[in-house]
């Protein structure tokens, strides 16, 4: 059977750039390599297609050769015979190498992980600012060998499998590939005599105390970044962060929205009726509110700048605190209260409650509207 044109086979124009070859033999090796294959029937034998083709239109002089005169210009050149000669082997390792390979020089400097507190503050904590000592586990350098995991005194030392390069040849077929070497798991270093105190680890685990400057206004789910307060990094690398997330604990008698605070103030219907003054907490003390006669339940009266001070955080202003009225209806009556209520309301007549006429003829209207 004739083969194929090597254009054909890689599926790129004639004068398609070295890089555009690279690129498709690269697809087609993912899709057809006998480790990574589709299961497509022939894969194998595509994959060699592919391989020859992208040998032939990656050398220069070949690909000269063949544009001028085709296959037959390839004849005994080893280009179809993948002979020892080829330079298949650093064409592959060129455009493929870092797909099948541990990665050649693997470097052993390692940042440490980022680690996560959760720092629970009552609303006062939260809206003042505040600065708590937090304990938590993590891994630091071990002292007694620097981080380097070996005895005191000594250092890890080249691996004697991979030569401390990091990496083995593996022959599969007719060209090699380049794999993580096991013994020193692509560090290129061994440790002959670990560490006694971190056991060649190089890190320790620990509990450590911190200082957490907490400023004035956050919020649940806000973090403080702590630079380098995370896991100390593998030989020498760089700690880690650590992120204190914030979770503001429920209060007893505020609840929060971004800035403004908010509040119930239950008052008895007399007061809602004929107004008076009571005392209303904030954030800062007590302050006194006047409570106009007449004022009906889910009136919101607003105190300004008695909200939380957002100025360090988002770079806003003062919130301000919204108490909301619940008129409470009495309980326990006496007998002589429940002949006062009944006096009153045998001389209330419907202005003294608009909202209550009004909701009557309505539902009054809704009824006649479904009997019609």
């Amino acid at each position: 059977m004739a083969k194929r044109d090597y254009y054909e086979v890689l599926g790129v124009q004639k004068g398609a750039s070295e890089q555009e070859i690279k690129k498709a033999y690269r697809r087609l090796a993912m899709k057809l390599h006998p480790d990574r294959n589709t299961g497509e029937d022939g894969s194998e034998e595509k994959f060699k297609e592919a391989s020859e083709a992208a040998e032939v239109l990656l050398d220069s002089e070949k690909r000269a050769s063949y544009d001028q005169f085709g296959h037959a210009a390839l004849d005994g050149s080893g280009g179809g015979g993948f002979s020892s000669s080829s330079n298949f082997g650093s064409i592959f390792e060129d455009v493929f190498g870092d797909i099948f390979s541990g990665g050649r020089g693997q470097s052993q400097v390692q940042r440490g992980s980022d680690l996560k507190y959760v720092l629970d503050l009552d609303l006062e904590e939260a809206v003042r600012g505040t600065n708590p000592r937090i304990r938590i586990p993590t891994l630091v350098e071990c002292m007694e060998c620097l981080g380097s995991g070996a005895k005191k005194g000594t250092a890890p030392v080249d691996c004697v499998q991979c030569g401390g390069l990091g990496q083995v040849t593996a022959r599969q077929g007719f060209f090699s590939l380049q794999q993580a070497c096991p013994r020193c798991r692509g560090k290129g270093k061994v440790i002959k005599d670990p560490c006694q105190k971190c056991r060649g680890q190089g890190r320790l685990e620990e509990r450590k105390t911190l200082s957490v400057k907490v400023p004035p206004g956050v919020d649940t789910g806000d973090r403080i970044r702590l630079s380098g307060q995370g896991e100390a990094g593998v030989s020498g690398g760089p700690a880690g962060d650590l992120y204190v997330q914030v979770n503001v604990r429920e209060h007893r008698i505020f609840t929060r929205e971004t800035a403004d605070l908010y509040c119930e103030v239950p008052i008895s219907f007399v007061d809602a009726a004929l107004g008076g003054q009571l005392e209303v907490p904030t954030l800062e003390g007590k302050v006194n509110l006047k409570i106009p006669a007449e004022t009906q339940t889910g009136k919101l009266f607003r105190l300004r700048a008695k909200g939380v001070n957002m100025a360090q955080i988002r770079g806003g202003g003062i919130g301000d605190l919204y108490c909301k009225i619940v008129v409470e209806t009495p309980v326990n009556l006496s007998n002589r209260q429940k002949e006062l209520l009944e006096e009153f309301a045998g001389n209330q007549d419907a202005s003294q409650s608009p909202k209550q006429v009004s909701w009557i003829k309505g539902v009054k209207r809704f009824i006649d509207a479904l009997t019609d």
